[in-house]
């Protein structure tokens, strides 16, 4: 199959379930389904290989050494399929047994859908999706493991476009995945941290730029939690769905119970990248007063809104020596008066090296403005005492309602961020003494001039201006022409 007709295969699925239940949870039942799939098949290609191998030894084929994941014969794909009533509970039987058999990687992985409610999905519904996907062989040799996690990132995509507003949950926008992923340019061998990881989309984009650049990819190293036991079980998957086999996504609530830690105290990553929920009401605030992880190192954030919670656990949770940052935030982060002091204390850092507004609908489906904050604990000598504003609020494309950036647009800011100077109309460096002097505030219009009409070239505005004579006068030809 090419890439097009594989995504096709896959939506495929999905239409099976239209109308029988929301949109929103297709998510929960396609995934665990797919996967399932392909390890059944990728299973019985390495045991045909290895009965190749050993001349048909079929104990030598079942070696464990032989497979990626175990698969006990009455929990494979074949068994399922051959159940024609509870469906639902053979398929929550076989992942079960799955999980148990690869306690270290798989455990938990397929969710907890309610795979029994047949009120939900009944036998014929799950027959028929269990059909569909036996139509094909997923194994590497039909699929690559490129081609299969790109379809994978495909259906996110489109299950985001169809979950409404909870999309933002599990998926951010891809667009903007890659540019904070050029700029933070991640080595060979780091570690990257994601503290609200979703589906893993800005972990597996930095695995996905190295290989790009050909560099060794499978030597960084990828920490990810999440709060979400469904999307954390999408983040896994979607490792393994690209090949990808070394990584820590763990399910659990990053401010209340941080998972990775480090001789008791948090582990410090070389890279951080996330996309955390914004002004979050339901967190333990008292808690954080006294913050048995030592994060309340500006002070403790209001009760309705947790976002520079998220931002001091990112700041507590940097390798000092080399560790970088870029964020996803909306703009009410940079000036909101209830968080000045903290804002304030944050600059004195001096770990700030960037902020890039950008346009609205990039947080997804939401109208909401976004902007990346980018940090960096070893800030280089040029920017010491300086943060760079870009301001690229138009540099942004729509389509159907949903907001992205075009590789023009990447190339425009990622080249206005590397070059770390003064645009007209784009970016400022503005020094830290500048920043305190309006307490804190950094409200990219403080500090990038907009443009106005005074601006624009006297000599543009008179092209433009005879470009439409010439058609008006042209038009006007036509019209007599007609008359006489």
């Amino acid at each position: 199959m090419t890439q097009q007709e594989l995504e096709k295969y896959l939506w495929g699925a999905a239409k099976i379930l239209r109308g029988t239940i929301d949109a929103g949870d297709y998510k929960q039942y396609i995934f665990p389904l797919l996967f399932f799939k392909r390890i059944c098949d990728v299973y019985d290609e390495e045991f045909e290989n290895a009965l190749a191998e050993s001349g048909g030894d079929m104990e030598y084929a079942a070696f464990s050494e032989h497979h990626h994941f175990q698969v006990p014969e009455h929990a494979h794909w074949n068994t399922v399929r051959e159940t024609t009533s509870n469906v639902g509970l053979a398929l929550q039987n076989a992942m079960h047994e799955i999980e148990k058999a690869n306690p270290d990687t798989l455990y938990g992985i397929f969710g907890d859908a309610s795979w029994t409610n047949k009120n939900r999905l009944s036998d014929e519904t799950l027959i028929n999706l269990v059909e569909h996907f036996s139509k094909h062989k997923l194994n590497l040799n039909a699929i690559a493991d490129d081609k299969l996690g790109n379809a994978y990132e495909y259906l996110i995509k489109e299950f985001a476009d169809d979950s409404g507003h909870t999309a933002a949950e599990f998926y951010t926008n891809r667009t903007v995945v890659k540019l904070m992923t050029m700029i933070m340019d991640p080595q060979p061998g780091e570690s990257v941290y994601d503290p609200t990881c979703g589906s893993g989309g800005l972990l597996l984009n930095c695995a996905l730029h190295l290989k790009e650049e050909g560099k060794e990819y499978r030597t960084l190293k990828l920490y990810g939690q999440e709060i979400n036991l469904i999307t954390s079980a999408i983040a896994r998957m979607n490792m393994f769905m690209h090949g990808i086999e070394e990584f820590s996504i763990v399910r659990g609530d990053t401010l209340a119970r941080p998972a990775f830690m480090e001789r008791d105290e948090l582990k410090q990553f070389n890279v951080i990248l996330a996309n955390p929920p914004y002004s979050i009401k339901a967190w333990d605030r008292k808690g954080f007063e006294n913050d048995t992880y030592g994060r309340n190192l500006w002070g403790t954030p209001p009760q309705g809104c947790a976002d520079y919670a998220f931002q001091q656990h990112i700041h507590k949770s940097l390798n000092p020596e080399n560790g970088r940052f870029a964020i996803l935030w909306p703009h009410g982060i940079l000036f909101r008066d209830m968080e000045a002091e903290m804002r304030r204390n944050m600059i004195k850092e001096d770990w700030i090296e960037g902020v890039i507004g950008l346009g609205p609908n990039l947080f997804y489906n939401s109208p909401m403005e976004a902007m990346v904050l980018i940090g960096n604990t070893n800030k280089p000598k040029h920017k010491k005492g300086k943060v760079l504003f870009i301001n690229a609020k138009d540099d942004v494309n729509e389509n159907k309602g949903q907001a992205y950036l075009t590789q023009s647009n990447i190339d425009k800011i990622f080249n206005a961020y590397s070059s770390y100077s003064d645009i007209d109309y784009f970016s400022k460096v503005v020094s830290i003494e500048r920043l305190l002097e309006n307490n804190g505030n950094m409200n990219i219009n403080f500090y990038i001039k907009k443009e106005t009409i005074n601006d624009i070239s006297f000599e543009k505005a008179y092209q433009d201006w005879a470009k439409s004579s010439e058609k008006l006068a042209a038009s006007i030809d036509e019209l007599f022409k007609a008359i006489n």
